[in-house]
């Protein structure tokens, strides 16, 4: 039988194994990516609550905008990936950051569901009106282009970023190449 991959609205009943995804980055010294990661979510009620106002644009820091979690869950039960989709760009996110951030549970690597998360998030991009989608990855991030080339990604440009200490490559995925 194989694995039932869908990418749904986080929720309580999914705490533990989204605690445990966390702790996964954190116990192999990983950036968390997406950002949305580091949030709290010691209060998991307050967590949803917050990932739900940013969704609505409530309660961003200046300069934020709004921009809608979402988790890749493995047969119901098990958070796999986190997907974070910015609703629209300021000058910083067309630099670095795009419109879709995502990262896969280290012990889930290998399985495709890189290029499966970012199918499905662009899926939801679609129906939140973006027809022209952004995603910046670092160059030596070798596996994150493959697969944002794999779901249409066109590289657009690179550049050295000073304060990240690399090359960040900015691939545009158009909605009339999925349609």
């Amino acid at each position: 039988m194989s694995a039932i991959v869908e990418l749904i609205s986080p929720h309580a009943a999914l705490c533990n194994s989204y605690r445990a995804l966390v702790n996964e980055f954190l116990e192999r010294d990983e950036d968390l990516v997406p950002f949305v990661l580091e949030f709290e979510h010691t209060d998991f009620s307050a967590f949803l609550a917050r990932l739900s106002d940013c969704s609505r644009g409530v309660g961003l820091p200046e300069r934020f905008v709004p921009h809608s979690t979402y988790w890749l869950v493995k047969n119901k039960a098990h958070v796999v990936g986190v997907s974070n989709i910015r609703h629209s760009l300021t000058p910083k996110l067309r630099r670095e950051g795009g419109n879709i951030g995502y990262g896969i549970r280290p012990s889930a690597r290998g399985q495709r569901l890189g290029a499966e998360i970012l199918r499905l998030s662009l899926q939801r991009a679609w129906g939140l009106g973006l027809t022209d989608v952004l995603i910046t990855c670092g160059k030596a991030n070798v596996a994150s282009a493959t697969v944002i080339r794999r779901n249409g990604g066109v590289l657009e440009s690179e550049e050295f970023l000073q304060q990240r200490g690399e090359i960040v490559q900015r691939y545009s995925i158009r909605r009339e190449h999925h349609d």
